[in-house]
Formats: C-alpha cells, sequence, structure tokens
C-alpha cells in the first residue's frame, strides 16, 4: 500500500487547494476533486514537489463518488488518506426563509461528504489502514446568526464523524474533524460581518497538515477562536443567546 496518496474534495479553491498544494510539496501524490474542472486542472498544472491529480467530481452525486474513487485507486493507487473539505455557505435568515437554500446546504455540506464516505471507506476497511477527516466548522459547535443551513449541517458533520469513530477504531482507521474558525476564501470574502481571528489560507493548510500528521480527534484552528465558542456553548440557553444577540446585534 502507497501510504502517500491522499484524496481531497473540494480542492479547487479555499482550504481545499490550499491543502492540496501544502501536501503535494511535502511529496504526497493528491487526487483533487472538486466540480471546477478548470480550476482543478489549473492547480494540478502549478509546479510542486509532488503530484497533483485533477479527478472532477459533483460530491452529491454518489455514483459519481464511486467511480471517482474507483479511478483513482486504479490509475494512481489505494487511497490512504481522504480529506473530505468540499462545502458552501448560504446564510439563512427568518425572514426571507428559503428551503431551497438549506436543501442545497445539505446536499452539498452533509450528504456530499456522506457520498464521498460511502465511496472510500470500503478500501480503508478492507486495507484496515488509513485516514478519514471531515472538514466541519466552529459554526457546528452552536447555532450562530445566520447559519441556520450551514450550522446544521456542519454540526452533523461533527456528529457523524464521532459516531463513526466507534466503529473504525477497532480497524485501523484513524477519524478526524476539522473544525475551522473564518479563514480568508472566496466564501469568508463575501462576508458582511467582522470576522475576528481571521486566517490566512495558507496558514490554516498548514495547520490542518499538521494535525493530519497525529491522531487527534479534533483539528482546530485559530485555537483561541474555537476555545471561546466552546465556553460559550457551555453557556446556560439564557445568558448564551442574550450574549450572542448583544455581541452580533442579530
Amino acid at each position: 500500500m502507497d501510504s502517500s496518496i491522499v484524496w481531497i474534495t473540494g480542492a479547487s479553491s479555499g482550504i481545499g487547494a490550499a491543502l492540496a498544494r501544502r501536501m503535494a510539496r511535502a511529496g504526497w501524490t493528491v487526487a483533487a476533486s472538486a466540480r471546477g474542472a478548470e480550476a482543478l486542472e489549473a492547480l494540478a498544472a502549478e509546479p510542486t514537489a509532488g503530484r497533483i491529480l485533477a479527478f472532477p467530481l459533483d460530491v452529491t452525486d454518489l455514483a459519481a463518488c464511486r467511480a471517482t474513487v474507483a479511478r483513482i485507486e486504479g490509475e494512481v493507487g489505494p487511497v490512504a488518506t481522504a480529506v473530505l473539505a468540499a462545502g458552501l455557505h448560504t446564510p439563512v435568515e427568518a425572514r426571507r426563509f428559503d428551503a431551497a437554500a438549506v436543501r442545497e446546504l445539505v446536499e452539498i455540506n452533509l450528504m456530499g461528504v456522506v457520498h464521498a464516505v460511502d465511496a472510500v471507506l470500503p478500501g480503508l476497511i478492507e486495507r484496515r489502514a488509513g485516514r478519514l477527516a471531515i472538514v466541519s466548522s466552529v459554526a457546528g459547535y452552536r447555532g450562530l446568526p445566520t447559519s441556520a443551513g450551514y450550522g446544521a449541517t456542519k454540526a452533523g458533520l461533527i456528529n457523524f464523524a464521532e459516531s463513526l469513530k466507534f466503529d473504525l477504531d477497532h480497524l485501523g482507521i484513524v477519524t478526524q474533524v476539522v473544525c475551522p474558525g473564518f479563514v480568508r476564501t472566496p466564501l469568508t470574502d463575501r462576508n458582511p460581518f467582522p470576522m475576528p481571528f481571521l486566517m490566512e489560507v495558507d496558514e490554516a493548510a498548514e495547520r490542518l497538515y499538521r494535525g493530519l500528521q497525529g491522531n487527534a480527534f479534533e483539528i482546530t484552528f485559530p485555537r483561541r477562536f474555537a476555545l471561546i465558542l466552546k465556553l460559550l456553548g457551555l453557556l446556560p440557553d439564557p445568558l448564551y443567546f442574550a450574549l450572542m444577540h448583544r455581541m452580533t446585534g442579530k
């Protein structure tokens, strides 16, 4: 088994693309997937110390996920590490509530990961080795303003990863959940509100890469912001909501 093959979804931009570059420089062979074929090809054409190979994919398509993993393992080799980072953010507000927008978030952020896991997990289990890293968010810790759709999917991913870990621990597979705070990406560039502890994408990719070298279940950055949100999450409900109203103006 070649332990240096990594499959990254959501690799056409943001943390996924930055991680692909970082792991390629470290000598990994990177199978990069995303919907944007042109962006993937541009990424694969960049000069790196390792290889980045483009495998265009829409993660909402289960059959396509299975076919893509089969193609990667047939053409490149067994996937040793899967980093599932495909995701979308759309603000959801009660006064302009749109079920279709929430459904799209669920299909991409949550079911997209489920489909990718369905595709890659049988090989990891058969080999009784490997690493499964699911990219969630600190927005999954507790409800945040305008995050009814996004936060729900990210909370679901945390629970999903926690539940899988019970089985995968006995099968030689490392399970990890990645919970970033605010990272400068094309998605966060559209946010109309202040973003505390905003981190540059290359620094975020470096933190994620370091986390993949260990076996800690949660990889989070920036740590101070994650710790603040976790402490806020421990507050009694009345205090939590009053404080968040005051802090966010919502």
